[in-house]
């Protein structure tokens, strides 16, 4: 019996079971989709979009390379953020450096944020699936001995199927959980490499615009 045939004769709480699973299912292979197309190309607008910077020969004509290169919009936000309009408000308190630390901080965090998109849903995929795949496995066998209760003689060939069936929630769990978790840590060390590259460029940034008292993007 295949698992279309247990969520047909299943009940309610198998259905539901079976229900839950097939969107773990979906939404994680979107997610991986998705993550892996955008990660790929966040990579290499990342490397192209820092090599561009360093070879323009002023803030405004790297702000030009980057509007063509950076289309992930993650070393972009960046370089804006150099630009301080702050004066007469707290946001202005400190001198430049420390000024600079804060804006760069802050749309460093929004990089790594955009980044970070998919992958709470396919850490909870990985880690709820097999325990919704067993519960169904649970309801499906309790309600099995419950049926078998009036049914006078019990054999093993009464039992075994009816448990394999049910054991098949187990294993529809564990399918759904296991690409979920590989593709948290695959993806999660191309974000790890990319969030690298774009702390370095944000440091090596911040001593550049400091020692450059009439800077201007």
């Amino acid at each position: 019996m295949n698992a279309a045939e247990v969520f047909l004769k299943g009940d309610g709480i198998t259905q539901a079971v079976t229900v839950v699973l097939l969107a773990m299912s979906v939404g994680s292979w979107v997610i991986i989709l998705w993550k892996s197309w955008l990660l790929h190309r966040a990579s290499a607008d990342v490397t192209r979009s820092i090599a561009a910077f360093w070879q323009s020969a002023s803030a405004q004509d790297a702000g030009v390379k980057l509007t063509a290169f950076d289309r992930s919009a993650l070393v972009t936000p960046m370089l804006r953020a150099t630009h301080i309009e702050a004066s007469g408000t707290l946001a202005a308190a400190g001198d430049r450096s420390q000024q600079l630390t804060r804006v760069l901080r802050n749309a460093l965090q929004q990089s790594l944020a955009q980044l970070q998109q998919g992958q709470v849903f396919l850490a909870t995929v990985g880690s709820t699936a097999p325990f919704v795949g067993l519960l169904g496995t649970v309801w499906g066998i309790y309600h099995t001995l419950i049926g078998m209760t009036g049914a006078g003689q019990v054999t093993i060939d009464k039992i075994s199927g009816p448990v394999g069936e049910a054991l098949i929630m187990t294993a529809a769990g564990l399918a759904v959980a296991i690409p979920a978790v590989l593709a948290y840590n695959v993806l999660g060390r191309s974000i790890g490499r990319i969030e690298a590259a774009l702390e370095g460029f944000a440091l090596d940034l911040r001593e550049l615009v400091v020692s450059q008292p009439h800077w201007q993007v």
